[in-house]
């Protein structure tokens, strides 16, 4: 028989009251010898309403209080498997290993060999299963340019053991010409997990998505197998809840979430404090003049050129320059230096190092971090040996969002004995240990307001920049924090360790190797002072 499911539109139509009808009931029904045509429940909901009890107490009652079954499939996926299914799988792959990677089709047909694939008394249904799990492998295949890849045995190994645990027992217990499975996953899936949902899509299940962090699941397996709604707002993924929220929002509550939604959008350019706090930062390192330097550091973020607000990330327009040398005219040399210096959101370094060298091996926890070779913000933050736990949970993302470019990039200059891989490993070492005047200074950061920034006044008399500083001044740039270098004896210390391209270099008139770092006690602040008194005596 020939399935031919048929996407519900779910901005449009009721898709809950198709959910609850039979297939006939649900309108442009087929059913004869070759061919079964119905309308499928499917969609990707992301985002949250605006009242997070409501939209707790809509999930609740959509599984719990439903009068057919709905499979709450995030907490009741089975993950056991028999242990000669997986010594059949192992076989298989021995056979795929020294043929250099079988097709999907003669994968499937070595698995169907070894009773691997369900529902074989279900011929009709069986045909069906087969044809999409080859799809399913060949679309693996085109995901990752080969059926080698070295997380195709554990996807090969889920989906065995989630077919027979779910499928067979759902298809057995299901008149397929009148009812389908209908399932709900909530929150976050790993990559099986992903594969498996689009399966359940493919064969015909009623299948619904939530995630109220706004996240799509699908979008590395397929992003156009289901629709997209989008709720106004997101939050952070909260257990599904198990009994109806207790707490009810009152209608100026309500009102205040709707006003806020209206005048404090993500585009509205009037941000209240802390909007952000749950998005994630990127930097956009801008390039400007020696001028301008002053200028744009005055400026919150949403002000500067290139701000944007967009998929739960805050693009933050920042500063990377060294300025060499000192003015002639050193009066304006040091009121600059001072002027960049003030606020609460300014750390000025002035003796080095400032950051740790890291001792120790952490190659295990970062390649348990790793997801497709690249380290897994989330499963970062869940790890034990985490070290910023007490900070809120969207500054724990943000930062650990940061450490997965920054290491990707991997932008430091190697040393003379390393490969890539372990220059990627020193960066996430030296990131595990941030000092903690810095994460004080990401801890006062709302991202659309004042920008953080970090000076070095560097003199060539109170130590030397090390490579653990370096690393450290390229997380903060990759965080969206300003830095500002200042040499006056014009010589190199970041270019040691970071190529001169991915900073400003201004070039002032002299050079000095005597310019000791001047506190804001100048002659210019002692003579506003003895003016300020003259004044109040003529007053008097």
């Amino acid at each position: 028989m020939n399935i031919q499911p048929i996407k519900v539109d779910i901005h449009q139509n009721d898709w809950k009251s198709l959910l609850h009808a039979a297939l006939p009931h649900r309108g442009q029904y087929e059913c004869n010898e070759s061919n079964l045509t119905y309308i499928q429940v499917t969609g990707q909901f992301l985002g949250c309403l605006l009242d997070e009890e409501e939209y707790l107490e809509f999930l609740f009652e959509l599984v719990h209080e439903s009068d057919v079954p709905i499979h709450l499939l995030s907490q009741e996926l089975d993950k056991r498997i028999e242990n000669e299914r997986l010594q059949a799988i192992q076989n298989i792959f021995n056979i795929h290993n020294v043929e250099k990677g079988l097709s999907a089709k003669r994968f499937v047909a070595f698995m169907e060999g070894a009773q691997l694939l369900p529902l074989k008394e279900n011929q009709d249904f069986y045909r069906h299963f087969r044809e999409e799990y080859i799809n399913l492998l060949n679309l693996f295949k085109e995901n990752h340019q080969s059926l080698l890849h070295p997380d195709f045995r554990r996807f090969i190994v889920d989906t065995v053991k989630w077919s027979w645990n779910h499928i067979n027992n759902w298809v057995n217990k299901t008149d397929f010409r009148h009812e389908i499975p209908r399932i709900v996953w909530y929150g976050d899936a790993n990559k099986s997990e992903a594969y498996f949902l689009y399966f359940l899509i493919k064969l015909g299940f009623d299948v619904l998505l939530f995630h109220p962090g706004g996240k799509d699941i699908l979008s590395e397996v397929d992003k156009e197998v289901t629709p997209i709604y989008m709720y106004p707002t997101t939050i952070q993924v909260v257990p599904f809840p198990d009994m109806k929220p207790i707490r009810k929002s009152t209608i100026a509550k309500k009102a205040t979430r709707e006003m806020e939604q209206v005048l404090h959008s993500d585009d509205s350019l009037l941000y209240k404090s802390w909007q952000f706090r749950s998005y994630c930062t990127q930097a956009i390192t801008l390039k400007t003049t020696y001028d301008e330097l002053l200028l744009i550091s005055r400026e919150k973020a949403f002000i500067r050129p290139n701000f944007e607000v967009k998929n739960n990330t805050v693009y933050i327009p920042n500063l990377f320059a060294k300025v060499l040398g000192i003015s002639l005219n050193k009066k304006e040399y040091w009121n600059r230096v001072h002027e960049l210096a003030k606020g609460d959101l300014a750390t000025v370094f002035t003796s080095f190092p400032f950051a740790h060298s890291v001792k120790g091996n952490q190659q295990y926890h970062y390649q348990n971090a790793l997801s497709n070779g690249r380290l897994d913000p989330e499963k970062m933050i869940k790890a034990n040996w985490w070290m910023c736990k007490k900070l809120p949970d969207g500054l724990q993302l943000g930062l650990a969002a940061a450490i997965s470019r920054y290491v990707e990039k991997a932008l430091i200059k190697p040393l003379e004995h390393e490969n890539k891989e372990q220059v990627k490993l020193y960066l996430f070492t030296q990131a595990m240990d941030l000092p903690e005047e810095v994460i004080r200074l990401l801890q006062q950061f709302d991202y659309s307001q004042e920008v953080p920034r970090v000076m070095i006044y560097n003199n060539g008399n109170n130590g030397e920049i090390t490579r653990s500083d370096a690393a450290l001044l390229l997380l903060l740039n990759e965080f969206g924090v300003d830095l500002l270098v200042y040499n006056p004896r014009a010589e190199n210390d970041i270019e040691l360790f970071i190529d001169a391209s991915l900073f400003d270099c201004h070039w002032l008139e002299e050079v000095s190797f005597n310019e000791v770092y001047q506190k804001e006690t100048s002659a210019f602040k002692k003579e506003g002072s003895m003016l300020k008194q003259l004044f109040h005596k003529l007053l008097s």
